[in-house]
């Protein structure tokens, strides 16, 4: 079932954190690498849980994680570890937790090499999920296939965001969906 079916058959006590995320967010081109660095974090958090529990603690993410300012996640210690692990806001896991510290710092040296992490990810397109995830496990920790394929899909490296009958679809199509590119130049080519 696509995430468009998903969102669409949700009561409505809980569809309006996901209705917000699919018509505006999910599948579109994002340009900031700190906002890039929090999709990243919050996929790989969503391993093993639903993206329910994620949207609803989306909020409580952003402040534990300091609006996913990447140079100052880089920059945590052991204290802000402790703190994060026992921050019942977010999710308390400690490999997770490793990991988005580790993949701050990843995304520094991204940037200084790149110029930015959208640059590095500019530079490697287009790829198929599985270059895509080969890439990924080599550069950054905890991304195996499902967070790599779900973290490019919702910002619209790799197509299948939306079914092409969705509204938002189209919207993302305007919007630069990067995943578009390929589909062009793959027509120009032939």
């Amino acid at each position: 079932m696509s995430y468009c079916v998903f969102v669409a058959q949700l009561p409505p006590e809980t569809a309006s954190a996901h209705k917000h995320y699919h018509d505006q967010r999910y599948g579109f081109p994002v340009e900031d690498d700190n906002e890039l660095f929090g999709r990243l974090v919050l996929e790989i958090n969503q391993a093993g849980l639903s993206w329910s529990t994620i949207l609803n603690k989306e909020a409580s993410f952003l402040q534990a994680y300091d609006n996913f300012d990447i140079d100052t996640v880089a920059a945590y210690d052991d204290a802000d570890r402790q703190r994060l692990l026992a921050d019942a806001g977010i999710v308390r896991n400690r490999l997770k937790v490793n990991a988005a510290i580790h993949n701050a710092q990843v995304v520094q040296s991204l940037q200084q090499e790149h110029g930015s992490f959208k640059a590095w990810l500019q530079q490697h397109h287009p790829m198929s999920k599985d270059q895509w995830v080969r890439l990924f496990r080599k550069t950054f920790k905890f991304t195996g296939g499902e967070i790599v394929g779900s973290f490019l899909m919702s910002i619209g490296y790799l197509p299948g965001a939306h079914d092409e009958d969705c509204p938002a679809y189209q919207r993302a199509l305007k919007a630069g969906a990067v995943w578009q590119q390929q589909a062009v130049e793959n027509d120009n080519a032939r």
